[in-house]
This record gives structure tokens, C-alpha cells and sequence, in this order.
């Protein structure tokens, strides 16, 4: 597998596009100013501003000058002489009061004006706002994704979107599927938090160009470039918990056309914690190395990135004193390639390839009971993108994704649970623009799947700007999902449950509806943001897992009946004072599977979720306070024992408090706060804790916090470009 990894990388190593002019537009404070518009001169190609003020436009070989626009500042004009030049842009406000100055203050979190589907984004300055040592700790002040562990012994983390499991959710890192299968369980701590650039958020059925998985959304994580404007980042991290966290990454130029970036990672926890005095750890002992080195290299026409990472983590955690030991080791290498061709700039005319693939191998010990696992993985997506006036944009291609399983289970006897699955299919995706007041993007992809036969995926979204501050959205989707039981369900083993699989589980199938606006107010000169949304999961097939039938086992089954998921959500977000910025939401979940016969709710699964932000910074941002408070409904606790029942039927609503402060300098920071600042915990969160080799012995039965009140503190380090 290793050399036909290598050979496809050599053999596809001239692919991807764009002979791009890059820069930046921010204010005269250097503040980006988010969603300018840069345009060339006498045209409609243009491009617009991210939440940083970076921005990529096409280069054009009949025009040189750029005009760049932002509402409320005074318009300017570029003149581009040198394609490969970085361009820093400064407009100014369009009001010049003598000693007035006026300040806004940025977003950390940002819900796209022009994107189709309904996106949000999530910028380094949020990921500081919280101990984010890794992709699973970066939502603890999000209110859309919900985060929690999956058991309360191997320290696993799971996310949910639209009140689904995150097995439902597209993850991807540079908008490449990641993460899938094995990797699925923990894989949300393998991304490093310095590492990342930027999170994308994005609700319901997705783009039918990087596949047909998407079934509640996609989330994408970018990682730093080399060509960005960081140099060198260091940072340390370290809590009263006993974990210590080292990260460093660094970006060089070659030269005016290659860019390489370094990223290092360690990470130990060294305490064996144990608040509840239960003689079992509260958290496994987690010590993880990883490396990343990715490269960049454009021309006026031509662009080739690459990526390499390797990852080593050992989990260690069980019984204090005692027989009964939980132990994960974990090896996994990937890689991706992307190199692409601009054909013509006025047309929009591009394609590219991207490449991609990873070996992944886990060894897993959880008392008597083993799993191995290995997964090799090959991904290959050639996408064709064109555009037909200034109304019509095409885009067309063809994808690739191979899996080859080898499981081994042993509980009393080992058994092989070996599986190669191949997809191959072509998508089409046609956007209409009508003056950017209406827009309408059809998508459509036809797979072939070694094992489920012909998939079709069709897909649909709709957007009408009714104004420059009012958006409305709507999507449909259809989308598909191979079952992985072991690979994705291997933690069920740190628990003496009885693993019932049937033999012909089908792919699981669903259907997305969704509908949001988007609402920009101004009130005394401030803006606020409200969005709202609701969206239907209706599921067709689904692989449901039993395990209120038989308290003492579960069964993973096909759906005989309906299942669904609904949630709805209502966001606000305004600066309320100078400094002071404030979120608030409130999302109701239904989600309902029948189980047995009977149309239930999904257990472990909370009703509503809360969630109030605060941040303040202090004029220059010398100082800065976050506060965080969750609000979780109750839910139901699958069915125990009517003989002899030890846990409840449901679980109260609770509330999570976190905080932190951070002291900024020039080019360094120091921060520190407290996470569960109740000490709310999770009482008797595995049951028969004290016989783990028992028939009643189980840790799957997590619905909240399982460590107790926590404090850390950190240290940030940072040379820029500019």
C-alpha cells in the first residue's frame, strides 16, 4: 500500500491552478477589514476579503488595476505590476473628525454574507479564547457543535451537529476528507490547536465535489500556510490536571516562488487523576508526538502544494490499583498532494487534482477484551471549473476514495473483520447568479460503491440576498454513509456489554432539508447579528445501535422504522460596548429513532443547548476576558435493568462555566483560566466501577462533564511578516 501511495503521488505530481495576486486589506489600525470587495478594474472578476483580510483574485493578463471597496471607508485603486507580489492594502474611514477615532471590533467567528451554503468560520482569535490544545477543544464556545466524551475510560471525544452523532458530519482538513473510520474515534485530538488556521463550519447537505458523506454538514479545518504572514509560532501549555503541551511551527521562503512551513506537537499528561476516588482514572494518561511539513510553489499559471504528517499517541488509563488496564497505541502517516493549472483567468477557466492518502494502525487493550485495527486509505479528486458570462459557472470532475480494513476482535476468541471498499463516481455542479440578489447552486454525483452498488446524490441550495443586510437560505440533499462498526464503535469495548452485529447492515441513507436567514441590524452605530435556521434529518436506512433492549448488551441493526433528527437555532451577536462583545443562542433538539418497534428518543442525547459568550478587551488590547457559560438539557439514559436497575432513566439539565484571561504584549502572550468552574461532574459515570470484569460493568453511559474544576496556564509566542 506504502508504494502505491508513493507511485500515485509521483505519477499525479502536475495538477492543481491559479496564477493569483494575494494580499491583504485592513484599516489604518492594520484591524482586516472582513468582506471588502476587490474587483478589476472594468470587469465583474473579483474576489472578496476573509475574516483575516486576505483575499486571492485571479490574475488578469488585460487589466492591472484593482479597485478595492468596503462600506463605510474611502475606495482605492492598486496598480499591479508584479504578480508575485504580497499587497498590503490600507483604506481609510470615510469620516475624518480631528481627534475622533473610531474602533470596531473584529469577529472571531464570522457567518459568511456571500457564501451559498450556510458557513461559518472560526479564526485563530476564537481558538484563543479557550484552552484549545486540539480540533475536539475548539468548539467549547461554539454554539452549533456540541462536544463530549464517548465513554468515561478512554478519554475519546465526539462531536454532534444538528443533534447527530459526528460519524454523520464530513470532516476534512484543506477541503479533503479526513478523519473517516478508524481515525474517527479519536481523531478530533490529533489536530493541534496552534496548527490550525481557521475552522468552516457548514450546515446540512454540503457540495456534492468532495463527496456523498456529508449528511448533517461539514466541517473543514485549514491549516497555517507557508506563505502566510506568521514566521515562527511557539506556544506551552500546561494544567493542575498534569498535562503539558509543547508546540512550534515555523514558515521559510526559499525563494519568491516556495514557501515551506514546520510543525511540531508534544504532549504528555503524567498524573493519574482520580477526583471521585473510585480507584479508576477519571482520564487516561495521553502522550502523543506529531509532525507536519507541508510546502507551497507558484507561478503566473501554476501551483503545487504538499503535505506530509506522521502522528504516534499512546492512551493509558484503567484501574489505579488493579488488574484491569486500558492501553492505545497509535501510528498513522498521511499526505496529500495538490498541484493546479489556470487556464484562462476572464473565463475562470481551471482544473486541478488533488491527491491524498493515509495509513492508519491502532492497538487497543481494554482489560481481557483486543481490537487491531488497519486502515489504508487513497483519495483522488480531478475537478474541471468554468464559467459562461458573469450569470453561469460550471464545475465538473471525477473522484476516487479506497479503504482497505483489517479488524481483529478478541473478547473470548479473535475473529477477522477484514473489508475493501472502492467508490468511484463523477459529479457536475452548476451555479446560477442572477445580479447576486438570487443564486442557486445544483449539484449531482453518481457513484459507483464496490459493496452498495450505484449511488446517486442529488443536491440543492438556494440563496436571496433581500438586501445587503438580509440573507435567506435554503438546501435539500441526499447523502450516504458506509457503517464501520468496529473501526468507529471500538471504544463500546471499555464496557463488558455483549457486541451483537448483524450481517447485513446496509449503507446508511438520509435526506437533509434546511432553511436559515441571516440578519445585519444597526443600533447606535453597532452591528448586530441574528441568524436563525432549522433543519430535518429524515433518515431511509440507518445503522441503529440497541442498547435499550438488552442492558447488558447492544445490538447494531438496520432501522425498521423512522428515525429523524430536528433542530432549530436562534443566534445573536453585537459589540454591547466598546470592547465588550457578546454571543448568546438557543437550539432545540428532537431526535427520535424507533428502537424495538417504538418511535423513542435517542438516548444520551440532550433536548436544548444554551450557550453565552462574552469577551472584553481592553483599549490596544493590552488585557482580555472570556467567559463562557453552556446550558445542556436533560435527556433520556438508555433502558436499565427492571430487576435491578443501576443507573437512571434520564439525566438532568446542567450548566458548564469556563474563563480566562490573557495578557497581551508586542509579540507574546500570556493567558490563564479555569475550565467546569462548578466542579460539575458526572456522578457514577461507570457503572459497577469497582467489578470491571462483571456483567454490569460500563463506561458508555456519558452525558456530561467527567473531569472536575480545572486551571491552566499558557503562554503564546509570535513573530509576523507584517
Amino acid at each position: 500500500m506504502k508504494a502505491i501511495i508513493i507511485n500515485i503521488t509521483l505519477l499525479f505530481s502536475l495538477f492543481t491552478l491559479q496564477s493569483q495576486i494575494k494580499g491583504r486589506v485592513a484599516d489604518i489600525n492594520n484591524q482586516p477589514l472582513a468582506g471588502a470587495n476587490i474587483l478589476w478594474l472594468n470587469t465583474q472578476i473579483g474576489a472578496v476579503a476573509d475574516a483575516d483580510g486576505y483575499f486571492t483574485i485571479p490574475a488578469s493578463n488585460n487589466h492591472n488595476t484593482l479597485i478595492i471597496t468596503y462600506v463605510g471607508y474611502v475606495s482605492d485603486t492598486v496598480t499591479v505590476t508584479n504578480r508575485d507580489e504580497f499587497y498590503n492594502i490600507v483604506l481609510r474611514d470615510n469620516l475624518t473628525l480631528g481627534e475622533v477615532s473610531i474602533e470596531r471590533a473584529r469577529l472571531s467567528t464570522l457567518k459568511s454574507r456571500q457564501a451559498i451554503v450556510q458557513t461559518e468560520k472560526i479564526n485563530s482569535e476564537e481558538l484563543f479564547k479557550a484552552a484549545c490544545c486540539n480540533l475536539s477543544e475548539s468548539f467549547e464556545t461554539n454554539p452549533s457543535v456540541d462536544v463530549s466524551y464517548s465513554d468515561a475510560a478512554t478519554g475519546a471525544k465526539q462531536i454532534k451537529l444538528l443533534g447527530l452523532s459526528g460519524s454523520y458530519v464530513q470532516m476534512m482538513t484543506e477541503n479533503i476528507p479526513n478523519l473517516r473510520g478508524i481515525a474517527s474515534v479519536f481523531g478530533l485530538g490529533y489536530i493541534p490547536g496552534s496548527w490550525m488556521e481557521s475552522i468552516q463550519i457548514s450546515k446540512g447537505t454540503a457540495s456534492v465535489i468532495n463527496g456523498y458523506e456529508a449528511i448533517t454538514g461539514q466541517i473543514n479545518v485549514e491549516y497555517k500556510k507557508p506563505d502566510g504572514d506568521q514566521i515562527v509560532h511557539l506556544n506551552a501549555f500546561g494544567s493542575d490536571a498534569g498535562r503539558v503541551e509543547t508546540n512550534a511551527n515555523a514558515a521559510i521562503n526559499i525563494n519568491s516562488r516556495l514557501t515551506t512551513g514546520v510543525f511540531l506537537h508534544y504532549s504528555d499528561e503524567f498524573i493519574k487523576l482520580d477526583q471521585n476516588n473510585d480507584n479508576f482514572m477519571d482520564m487516561p494518561m495521553i502522550r502523543q508526538y506529531n509532525f507536519a511539513n507541508r510546502w507551497k510553489f507558484h507561478s503566473n499559471k501554476y501551483e503545487f502544494q504538499a503535505f506530509v504528517r506522521a502522528l504516534s499517541e499512546r492512551r493509558m488509563g484503567g484501574q489505579i490499583d488493579g488488574d484491569y488496564h486500558i492501553g492505545i497505541d497509535t501510528k498513522r502517516y498521511e499526505f496529500f498532494v495538490k498541484n493546479g493549472f489556470l487556464i484562462n483567468a476572464e473565463k475562470g477557466e481551471s482544473m486541478g487534482l488533488i491527491i491524498s492518502g493515509s495509513i492508519h494502525n491502532q492497538d487497543a487493550e481494554y482489560g481481557h477484551r483486543k481490537y487491531e485495527g488497519n486502515q489504508d486509505n487513497l483519495y483522488a479528486n480531478l475537478i474541471y471549473a468554468t464559467s459562461f458570462g458573469e450569470m453561469h459557472k460550471l464545475t465538473t470532475g471525477a473522484s476516487i476514495n479506497f479503504d482497505k480494513y483489517a479488524e481483529l476482535l478478541t473478547i473470548h476468541t479473535s475473529e477477522n473483520f477484514p473489508r475493501k471498499e472502492l467508490a468511484a463516481g463523477t459529479f457536475a455542479e452548476y451555479t446560477f447568479n442572477y445580479n447576486d440578489k438570487f443564486i442557486a447552486l445544483a449539484g449531482a454525483r453518481i457513484d459507483e460503491n464496490s459493496l452498495y452498488g450505484t449511488l446517486f446524490t442529488p443536491r440543492l441550495h438556494l440563496k436571496y440576498n433581500a438586501s445587503e443586510h438580509f440573507q435567506l437560505r435554503a438546501s435539500v440533499g441526499r447523502g450516504f454513509r458506509s457503517p464501520n462498526i468496529l473501526a468507529e464503535n471500538n471504544n463500546l469495548l471499555a464496557s463488558n456489554r455483549i457486541l451483537n452485529i448483524d450481517s447485513n447492515l446496509k449503507m446508511e441513507e438520509s435526506w437533509n432539508y434546511g432553511i436559515s436567514f441571516l440578519s445585519h441590524i444597526d443600533i447606535f452605530n453597532r452591528d448586530l447579528t441574528i441568524s436563525g435556521e432549522y433543519y430535518h434529518t429524515q433518515f431511509v436506512n440507518q445503522v441503529i445501535a440497541d442498547m435499550d433492549s438488552d442492558p447488558h448488551a447492544v445490538h447494531f441493526q438496520n432501522l425498521d422504522g423512522q428515525s429523524y433528527s430536528r433542530n432549530a437555532q436562534i443566534e445573536a451577536n453585537m459589540e454591547v460596548l466598546t470592547g465588550l462583545t457578546i454571543t448568546a443562542a438557543h437550539r432545540i433538539m428532537d431526535v427520535k429513532t424507533t428502537i424495538a418497534g417504538v418511535l423513542r428518543q435517542k438516548p444520551l442525547t440532550s433536548r436544548y443547548k444554551s450557550l453565552i459568550t462574552a469577551t472584553y478587551q481592553t483599549p490596544l488590547k493590552k488585557w482580555q476576558f472570556d467567559f463562557t457559560a453552556q446550558f445542556n438539557g436533560g435527556g433520556r439514559l438508555p433502558d436499565p435493568d427492571a430487576e435491578n436497575p443501576l443507573w437512571e432513566k434520564t439525566f438532568k439539565p446542567y450548566t458548564v462555566l469556563n474563563a480566562q484571561i490573557t495578557k497581551n504584549f508586542k509579540t507574546w502572550s500570556v493567558y490563564g483560566g479555569s475550565e467546569n468552574i462548578t466542579n460539575f461532574v458526572q456522578a457514577n459515570a461507570i457503572i459497577d466501577v469497582t467489578n470491571p470484569n462483571s456483567g454490569n460493568f460500563d463506561a458508555s453511559l456519558v452525558w456530561g462533564p467527567l473531569h472536575g474544576r480545572k486551571f491552566y496556564v499558557g503562554l503564546r509566542w509570535s513573530l509576523d511578516k507584517y
